[in-house]
């Protein structure tokens, strides 16, 4: 009903409904933010959390998908995971925060809810991440990280890259694209390569694999990689 609720209050106009696609697991991402949020210690639970975030967060998110079009000159684009970058303004302009969160930092503190989210949702679709593994025992999990471990490319999406190099990008990455058809097989096309960067972003908050934030987009490695986990 909320997600619903957002979906119908947001303002959209016809141009970007017919340009930007919106996965069905972004909208439950933001909403499992809203969620987070309201149980977090950081925020400050008496001022709550304002009703018209999850609301300017999928307006922020849209708009971000929408200025990549711009730049990269496609007629049409999905939502990644990379455009909740541009919800962190409306999450920190939303929520009022205790003092440990101000301590943190409202941008730490978003992030924080993100990654929440995240895990949240991702252990209603796919095997759980064990934090300790007994030696000797496959995972489902072993031949993606395998594959970051061995890769000799740094392996980045930038923010602006156009539609068809998005999902060469994400193509490559073989072990993530049978993990997908294994355990998600239901999906429409158009859903897939969000679902594929989405475990990418699991796996980081899992501490399986780094990821690293820089100026033009993001790049992932193996655990034991040169960059510190984080955006």
């Amino acid at each position: 009903m909320a997600k619903t609720i957002t979906s119908q209050e947001a303002a959209f106009d016809g141009r970007q409904s017919s340009t930007i696609f919106i996965p069905e697991l972004a909208k439950d991402i933001l909403e499992q933010i809203i969620f987070e949020a309201r149980k977090s210690e950081f925020v400050d639970v008496k001022s709550g959390v304002s009703a018209r975030l999850s609301i300017t967060a999928f307006e922020n998110l849209v708009s971000t998908a929408e200025r990549r079009l711009l730049h990269s000159g496609d007629d049409k684009t999905g939502i990644r995971m990379s455009d909740f970058i541009g919800i962190i303004p409306a999450i920190t302009g939303k929520i009022e925060l205790v003092y440990e969160g101000e301590q943190e930092g409202a941008y730490s503190v978003a992030l924080t809810l993100l990654g929440s989210a995240i895990k949240t949702l991702y252990s209603k679709y796919f095997p759980k991440i064990e934090k300790l593994e007994k030696q000797g025992v496959e995972t489902p999990y072993d031949e993606i990280v395998s594959w970051f471990f061995n890769t000799s490319d740094d392996f980045e999406i930038l923010d602006d890259v156009q539609e068809k190099d998005y999902k060469i990008i994400l193509g490559k990455v073989k072990p993530l694209s049978n993990f997908i058809k294994k355990f998600k097989e239901d999906l429409q096309p158009n859903e897939v390569y969000f679902w594929q960067e989405f475990v990418l972003w699991s796996l980081v908050e899992y501490k399986k694999l780094n990821k690293y934030r820089y100026a033009e987009g993001i790049q992932f490695k193996d655990p034991y990689g040169s960059f510190i986990s984080g955006l």
